[in-house]
């Protein structure tokens, strides 16, 4: 069954072929006879009730520098589509949750990966705090005295933006830094958005483990250890991938928030764990993909794409 399958991405032309999870996914349905079709969320439009985009339709080839092959700029219904795969990176701001809802006009008859409402209600650090028992002692806030009380409680912690991503503004605090009323003038002159603070997990020295789930059910793992000297252990800031094995703990976390995950269509999910805490549930873009099959073999995108194929038959 040959799928009509639309990207709203970042710029093609741009991404790393050899670590990029968007590339995977794109390659793997290509070599399933799926047409593929770009756009930049930018070029999204609603009118009359009706969802548009202006794009292109591409073919892929893994050849570094020379990777794809582009026909002309197009308008298109996005109703003509089968699927579309929303990747395009955070921030997950208004520009985000807007084109959530415009795509929302065309889910579930054109199925959008994943589902745009879902999306929308499940910012990744906010859509953990629904599991008990599952995080480190965390504080969501914008309110400066209870950011220095939360401090004094637990000492040596880590503080984030909340709609950020891929690691970006993440900056540890020990107990004694000066610097915590600095950084929190630098968020408050950036945005109005809360911060996150969070107790410091010494185990992240060993690595933060990025578990990929389809429609709810872990599928591997790879471990991502910081460069030495640094907290953040994200692949786009100097992270270095490695293969790991799922522990009795992270399979216990994926069998309490998988069925969740199922429940809302959020049918390719990354979570972040450091020790025994689930720290993120990533739905906007996940990445891993592809260090997980050189590590592993285990192609979590040939997982989606047969289960978006099931999903695709059964209507």
């Amino acid at each position: 069954m040959a799928l009509k399958v639309a990207i709203q991405m970042d710029p093609v032309e741009g991404i790393n072929i050899n670590t990029d999870t968007t590339f995977l996914m794109m390659e793997t349905a290509q070599a399933r006879g799926h047409s593929l079709w770009v756009y930049q969320p930018e070029k999204l439009s609603m009118e009359e009730g009706r969802v548009f985009a202006r794009g292109r339709p591409i073919s892929l080839r893994r050849s570094l520098g020379d990777h794809l092959s582009a026909g002309p700029m197009e308008k298109r219904d996005m109703s003509e589509f089968d699927v579309v795969l929303m990747r395009q990176d955070p921030p997950f701001d208004m520009a985000y949750i807007t084109a959530t809802h415009f795509l929302d006009k065309i889910h579930p008859n054109t199925l959008v990966v994943n589902n745009p409402t879902e999306v929308r209600n499940a910012p990744e650090k906010l859509f953990v705090t629904d599991f008990e028992g599952v995080q480190p002692p965390t504080l969501v806030t914008s309110d400066i005295e209870a950011i220095y009380e939360f401090r004094a409680k637990h000492g040596d912690m880590v503080l984030k933006p909340l709609y950020g991503g891929g690691g970006s503004g993440v900056a540890r605090l020990k107990a004694d830094d000066p610097n915590l009323d600095a950084l929190l003038e630098l968020h408050t002159m950036i945005g109005r958005e809360q911060v996150i603070a969070q107790k410091f997990l010494p185990a992240v020295s060993k690595g933060d483990k990025r578990v990929l789930l389809v429609d709810g059910a872990p599928v591997g793992a790879i471990n991502r250890v910081p460069a030495k000297g640094q907290v953040r252990s994200n692949l786009r800031v100097g992270g270095t991938a490695e293969a790991v094995e799922l522990t009795a703990r992270d399979k216990e976390l994926c069998a309490i928030i998988g069925p969740e995950l199922k429940r809302r269509g959020l049918l390719f999910v990354g979570i972040d764990v450091i020790g025994d805490y689930l720290t993120e549930i990533n739905v906007t873009s996940p990445t891993g993909a592809q260090q997980l099959k050189t590590f592993t073999g285990i192609d979590a995108t040939a997982h989606l794409w047969d289960r978006i194929e099931e999903i695709r038959a059964s209507r």
